[in-house]
């Protein structure tokens, strides 16, 4: 049987759960530093739920929120157990979401493609224009 949008919806609770946690100041983790969920993609068993999330900082900056998260991730999946009526918690795992990464250097590269063809437009109508012949 089709699960429909069921593990989309649940995807939508667990995200709004944990951002409300994390917004609260209910994971008591200095690791876990200003971060965005990004979304939740759910299994359509609802066993396994990714949550996909971007920090601000380097590469350490990272790394440490990934640890911290990994360690809030059992508190985590108490309280969404507790606001979710689920049979079962699905298991979570934290993803760097690196579409956000991906996106801008696409964005830069179309930018960067305008500028071109703007000056090529300009080096041309220089090249038409009756003054330089």
């Amino acid at each position: 049987m089709p699960q429909g949008h069921r593990p989309d919806r649940v995807g939508e609770q667990i995200r709004d759960e944990i951002s409300s946690l994390l917004a609260r100041g209910a994971v008591h983790d200095p690791g876990i530093g200003f971060i965005t969920l990004t979304r939740v993609k759910v299994s359509p068993d609802l066993q396994v739920a990714r949550v996909f999330y971007t920090s601000l900082g380097d590469e350490k900056a990272r790394k440490e929120t990934a640890k911290a998260l990994q360690r809030a991730m059992p508190f985590l999946r108490r309280r969404i157990g507790g606001a979710l009526n689920l049979r079962r918690v699905p298991e979570l795992e934290f993803r760097f979401d690196e579409s956000i990464q991906h996106q801008d250097r696409i964005e830069q590269i179309l930018r960067e493609l305008h500028d071109e063809e703007a000056q090529r437009a300009a080096d041309h109508s220089d090249l038409d224009d009756p003054e330089h012949k």
